[in-house]
């Protein structure tokens, strides 16, 4: 069957999706997205309350470099995104230790002059990865089709394949162990606080691979999205409805309508339905169960460990004890070092120069930390008063760590607003309310786009590469390969 005579639906409207949608709507699919809210982006979205205009969950631009899956992305679409590089990517501070992450690491290598070769070594493995991504990653592997395109672009870049190859099975804290890092606790903790927020996992779990993509972050450059990193989205919706597509918020997909390996449309809350030659799915794996029977995937592509969910704040306050950042996001370590519940913190605050983000004299901030999802659900069952009560015991957990390096910043709040993992299962739909995606501790156990339904794909943070946008850009890119190589495969009288 042609692409110009499917119909493929989109269940939500986060970046994975989107990028999809628009992609195939380019290309002549007929494309309908459905999304819960009354605005996209997901877990990327900018979204507006009592005046701030708020980034949800992602607030750093990335990816955009030349070549990159975002600039490729919008070429592509005939996109020019507003963008602006920063000088420096986030500032990281633990008690009195301030580094500046710079695309010249030089705040680094002044205070850690001994890791000079990981950095160089961590430079050349990210610029492999960078060209193995072009044009998407036909990763994990379901054929001998990908097989043959991961050979291609192994014998074009032999040597690099070469270099490649011993890290596919070895976590980072191997690799810092390699350069001799991994008895200097201040840098393990530096590296493990970026990991944490990148793949979810530390040092002694993260994937070395992974890592080194992670890690290239400040040095392809963090770039300020005008208007909030729900932009990018707002764009990509943009592009769908101008090439034929629909997006329709306020519309929630409650169920995928199935039978044997086909599903054949989608049921939504109103009472609507859709029919669908083929369903691309904002979901992790585990939410799909919600909509459809569940899943039964080999063992080698389950996910290890627990996943992650996110407490949020979102602040009205007084810019001025921001005014010495040489950013507009900063992260923050507790004075014990800790990294998790509440005590590593990632700050971003809406940039001066975009005033109509906050009423007269103030910005948005918004304040993120991980969270297991469990006891905040356990709260919850318990009542509203323990539920509330853990959400105030977060909130000035989060506030003692900012306070730490910004002492008068509860004088100068003006208002607040928290988010659970409760939030985000009911904002996102997503199980638990888990979000950014999985621990990316091997490359060998990932979880790719295939359902056990012929015609039903993920898209999100939640396959292989995980989060960010050029993450979830290349996952998409992943999902329309597949989603092509089926409609090859199955003709008209098929559909």
């Amino acid at each position: 069957m042609e692409l110009q005579d499917l119909n493929i639906v989109v269940i939500g409207a986060g970046i994975g999706g989107l990028a999809a949608g628009a992609l195939l709507a380019r290309k002549g699919a007929m494309v309908t997205v459905l999304e819960a809210q009354d605005y996209p982006g997901g877990c990327a979205a900018t979204f507006s309350r009592n005046g701030y205009c708020f980034d949800a969950g992602a607030t750093i631009g990335c990816g955009f470099h030349a070549g990159a899956p975002m600039d490729t992305l919008g070429k592509e679409l005939g996109i020019t995104w507003p963008i602006v590089p920063e000088r420096v990517a986030w500032q990281y501070r633990h008690r009195a230790r301030l580094l500046d992450l710079q695309p010249n690491r030089l705040d680094i290598l002044e205070r850690f002059p001994h890791s000079a070769p990981f950095w160089a070594e961590q430079n050349a493995l990210a610029k492999l990865l960078w060209h193995f991504s072009e044009g998407g990653l036909s990763w994990p592997v379901k054929g001998a089709g990908d097989l043959l395109r991961l050979a291609r672009k192994g014998i074009a870049g032999f040597f690099g394949t070469l270099h490649l190859l011993p890290f596919a099975r070895k976590t980072a804290h191997e690799w810092l162990a390699s350069h001799g890092l991994h008895t200097d606790p201040d840098f393990v903790r530096f590296i493990d606080a970026q990991l944490l927020i990148s793949v979810q996992t530390t040092s002694h779990h993260a994937n070395a691979i992974n890592a080194a993509i992670a890690l290239d972050l400040p040095v392809t450059g963090a770039y300020h999205v005008k208007g909030g990193i729900g932009t990018v989205s707002r764009m990509l919706a943009g592009s769908i409805e101008e090439n034929g597509g629909a997006v329709l918020y306020r519309n929630q997909v409650i169920r995928i309508d199935s039978v044997r390996r086909q599903v054949f449309g989608v049921e939504t809350s109103d009472g609507s339905a859709l029919a669908a030659d083929y369903v691309l799915a904002n979901l992790t794996h585990d939410s799909l169960a919600q909509f459809v029977e569940a899943e039964d995937e080999p063992a080698s592509e389950k996910k290890e460990g627990p996943l992650w969910s996110a407490f949020t704040l979102y602040l009205g306050m007084e810019p001025a004890i921001f005014s010495a950042l040489p950013s507009c996001h900063v992260q923050i370590i507790g004075g014990n070092g800790d990294l998790a519940e509440g005590n590593s913190i990632f700050v971003s605050v809406s940039s001066p120069d975009e005033p109509d983000r906050a009423p007269a004299g103030l910005c948005a901030v918004t304040i993120s930390t991980h969270t297991r999802p469990e006891p905040w659900f356990e709260a919850k069952k318990r009542g509203e008063s323990a539920y509330s009560e853990l959400k105030d015991v977060y909130t000035e957990r989060v506030l003692d760590v900012l306070s730490e390096q910004f002492p008068d910043a509860r004088n100068v709040i003006r208002s607040i607003t928290a988010a659970t993992p409760v939030t985000w299962e009911r904002y996102t739909g997503r199980n638990q309310g888990c979000v950014g995606g999985y621990p990316q501790t091997s490359l060998f156990k990932v979880r790719g786009p295939l359902t056990r339904f012929d015609n039903l794909f993920l898209v999100g943070d939640s396959i292989f590469p995980g989060q960010s946008l050029p993450g979830v850009v290349t996952g998409a890119r992943r999902t329309i390969e597949l989603l092509l190589q089926r409609t090859k495969k199955v003709g008209p009288q098929q559909q």
